[in-house]
């Protein structure tokens, strides 16, 4: 008999809500791609900032449903805190990332693109973890 860390997901509203959650996590770290691709950095003569702009405005669109849904499988759900709390910081570090987004400030803005990368990767990894029935 074999035992599984992952809990068994019975419910349509638990699959649609972990459905979400994995679809939007995905789509967060395709648009930290994006956001990578069109970084100014990136082409010597600048890069295409309207392009990088619109995709700042998608991520905190993203993240904040990947977000909600991590606290949508907490809270009835009995889920970890843990992955609710990382999507949740990753979202508010979406705005702090725009915030130093100038090319001035790329010594903060650079590394928060990690921190962004990092959190939202775990996200996207452990919600395919995740069981369903």
């Amino acid at each position: 008999m074999t035992h599984s860390a992952t809990p068994v997901v019975r419910t349509s509203r638990a699959v649609t809500v972990l459905r979400t959650l994995q679809v939007a996590s995905a789509l967060s770290v395709l648009n930290l791609a994006w956001q990578f691709v069109t970084a100014g950095e990136l082409f010597p003569g600048g890069g295409p900032e309207e392009l990088h702009a619109v995709g700042a405005i998608t991520l905190h669109v993203v993240t904040g449903v990947v977000a909600l849904a991590a606290v949508a499988w907490f809270r009835p759900f009995g889920g970890s805190l843990w992955p609710a709390v990382v999507a949740v910081l990753v979202f508010a570090a979406s705005f702090v990332q725009a915030a130093y987004g100038a090319r001035d400030s790329l010594g903060v803005h650079v590394p928060g693109a990690m921190v962004l990368t990092v959190g939202a990767v775990w996200v996207a990894a452990w919600s395919f973890t995740r069981t369903r029935s």
